[in-house]
């Protein structure tokens, strides 16, 4: 035992060990937990780039008018809380309330989800209201998730948390190829081949 602690060559095989070990454990555990979110923006890449395919430009318009509690709007202070309540109980709109506009006649609500849109007008005199609503199929609903537009804090941190998973798979798998002797020139040239075909497209294609 004490032969290896005091033998810097053992020292240094014993380490190298350690870090393949654990580099070999988070590329496979962390590629299957990443499974799901590889599929996923792999798919949404394509239909992001060909929304025509899969019918992610078709969106239904839906038009509403009514009357609410005049109360709610003809005051100082427009009920703005109750007035979503109101909408979201008789429509079932969803989104979350992205922008809110009171001048002196009118009261204007926009609420906004993953290919989601709602529009409110009402008219501050009365209580008379438009609504506009356009909704668009999952595929617009996936393809806007991809993006992380109008999906919410909580799905931005998703983004974010997946992208890490990514970035440390791909790591381990770099680490990995480099205790494979046979097969880590071979592997390094090929991977900086494909960064360097990635940057001549960008070069040559992207206007």
């Amino acid at each position: 035992m004490n032969s290896v602690k005091n033998n810097p060559a053992q020292k240094s095989l014993t380490s190298k060990k350690k870090v393949s070990k654990l580099s070999r454990w988070l590329h496979i555990y962390l590629s299957m937990v990443s499974f799901a979110v590889v599929l996923f923006f792999s798919f949404t890449g394509l239909t992001l780039n060909h929304p025509t395919w899969f019918g992610c430009d078709k969106q239904i318009v839906v038009k509403n008018r009514g009357q609410l509690n005049v109360s709610w709007v003809n005051t100082k202070e427009v009920a703005k809380l109750e007035i979503v309540e109101f909408l979201r109980k008789t429509y079932q709109v969803k989104g979350a309330v992205s922008e809110v506009r009171i001048d002196d006649y009118e009261v204007s609500i926009s609420l906004k989800g993953p290919a989601y849109s709602c529009d409110v007008f009402i008219t501050r005199e009365d209580g008379t209201y438009e609504i506009s609503e356009v909704k668009m199929g999952i595929m617009a609903v996936m393809n806007d998730l991809h993006k992380g537009r109008d999906s919410g804090k909580v799905w931005a941190w998703i983004i974010d948390i997946s992208a890490v998973f990514l970035i440390l798979v791909s790591l381990s798998g770099l680490i990995l190829l480099c205790f494979i002797k046979k097969k880590r020139v071979f592997g390094i040239i090929m991977g900086a081949i494909g960064l360097l075909i990635c940057y001549l497209f960008y070069l040559i294609f992207v206007p």
